[in-house]
Order: structure tokens, then C-alpha cells, then sequence
């Protein structure tokens, strides 16, 4: 089935939303310095403490987030609220510097996700559906990289290949025992592999807010700027998803990648 010029202008959209996030560059607008010396004002050893943090504000998401999102059929998703309630928790971050990461980052995460199913949603997605509620988790692992990786393996659906094995055993299990089961060994790999990619991310945001001049206003500005970009990798991801459903995944995938 060829695709139609519409289709095919949203696929590039979603292309140049999912291959140019840019996330460190518009963080160093902000915080005035280039960006490799923000990470100088980390704490020695602060990466395992992010890394930990990351892995449970992933899973708290994945319990809670979903659970508050109505089921409707609205045509679009409400980003510019998400957007002010994600800044209003960076503020308070902000205001209490570094050590405020801990509890600001899960309460971010889950209006984060939250945000990512709304966007599912509005293209089209069943957001009741487990997979549905696995694709909004795999959102997370968009945009940034592990130390593991090289070229070949950050693209969005080298990514997906990644993710793919732990997402189907994943999706089984809930299917099985339900999400909240406590040790799931199945959501315990999906989330450590999705955690380390985020966990990138979440180390940009935080030596972003490490520096010293940033304060409640400036961490507002970071996490308004840290939701826009998995905004954006949600929208691209939720747009692919659309279009796979339509043409069929390997069409997609074949001209995602000309």
C-alpha cells in the first residue's frame, strides 16, 4: 500500500521530531555556561543516586500515571497544562537546589507520563490497552543513550529493537498478574533497560539545576524544556505507531529509514 502525501509529510514531522531532539543544547541556553561544566557542579558519585531515583520514578509512573487519565476520544492532548505542572514541580525543585531531585522527579515523571498517554490518545491509541501503557513507557527511553550504545543503536527504531523482547514479556505478565505485582521480574528488566536511557536525560535536567544560579525560576524553565522534549518523542513515537497500524510496521520502518 503506498502512502499518501499526508502520510508521508506526518512521518517526516515525526522523523525530525524522534532523530533531533537537541535536549542539552536548549538546556544550555538556559543555564548561560557550556553544558559539559554544568556537570562539574554534580556531586561526586551523583550518577548511581540519579540511576536509583530514575528506576523508581519509573515505576511509580507506570502503577499511578495511566490510572488518572479518563478514557475519552478527544482530538487533541492537553501539553500546554502538563507543560505548567511539570514547570510548577521544577520550581519548588529549584528553590531547595539538588537534593530536591529525589522527590520532585517522581512527581515529575508521573505528570510526565501521564502527558505521553494524553498525546497517545489523541492519535488514536487505546490508552485502557497494555500495550498501549508500554509504548507510553518506552517513550522514556527516546532521546537520550546508554553508555553501551554506539551510532547504529540510538536511532528510534534501533531503540525499539532494544526494547522489544522486554516490552512482549513485559506485556505478558501484566496480562498474567496485573502491574502492581511487587518484584515482577518481567517489569523489573523492561524498566532497568528503559531507566538507563532516561537516566541520561534525568542527568542533563539535574546538572542543569546543579548550577548554582539557577534557582525556583530557572527550574521551572528546565523542566518546562525537559516535558517539551518527551513531548516531542511522544508525539513522533505515537505518530509512527499510527502510521504502522495503517501501512503496516516494515513500510513504515522502510521509509522511516530512506
Amino acid at each position: 500500500m503506498e502512502m499518501n502525501p499526508e502520510d508521508m509529510a506526518r512521518l517526516q514531522y515525526a522523523k525530525d521530531l524522534l532523530e533531533n531532539p537537541g535536549l542539552a543544547a536548549k538546556l544550555t541556553n538556559v543555564i548561560g555556561i557550556p553544558f559539559e561544566k554544568a556537570f562539574g557542579y554534580l556531586p561526586e558519585k551523583w550518577a548511581a543516586t540519579i540511576q536509583t531515583i530514575t528506576h523508581k520514578s519509573l515505576q511509580h509512573a507506570l502503577e499511578a500515571a495511566v490510572k488518572t487519565l479518563a478514557r475519552e476520544d478527544r482530538k487533541s492532548s492537553s501539553d500546554k497544562l502538563h507543560k505548567f505542572l511539570v514547570a510548577a514541580s521544577g520550581g519548588i525543585g529549584g528553590a531547595f537546589g539538588l537534593p530536591a531531585l529525589a522527590i520532585e522527579l517522581p512527581a515529575t515523571t508521573v505528570i510526565m507520563f501521564r502527558s505521553i498517554a494524553d498525546i497517545a490518545r489523541s492519535e488514536g491509541e487505546n490508552i485502557q490497552s497494555i500495550e498501549t501503557r508500554l509504548a507510553c513507557l518506552e517513550v522514556f527511553a527516546l532521546g537520550g543513550s546508554s553508555d553501551k550504545d554506539n551510532a547504529a543503536e540510538s536511532g528510534y527504531y534501533a531503540v525499539r529493537a532494544l526494547l522489544a523482547k522486554q516490552v512482549s514479556e513485559a506485556a505478558k505478565y501484566i496480562v498474567e498478574k496485573g502491574i502492581a505485582e511487587e518484584g515482577a521480574p518481567a517489569l523489573v528488566r523492561l524498566i532497568a533497560v528503559i531507566a538507563s536511557r532516561f537516566g541520561v536525560t534525568v542527568s542533563q535536567k539535574a546538572a542543569a539545576s546543579a548550577v548554582p544560579v539557577i534557582g525556583a525560576a530557572g527550574g521551572a524553565l528546565i523542566n518546562s524544556i525537559f516535558m517539551d522534549h518527551f513531548q516531542n518523542m511522544a508525539r513522533g513515537h505515537f505518530i509512527i505507531r499510527g502510521l504502522e497500524r495503517k501501512y503496516g510496521e516494515k513500510t513504515v520502518n522502510k521509509l522511516y529509514l530512506v
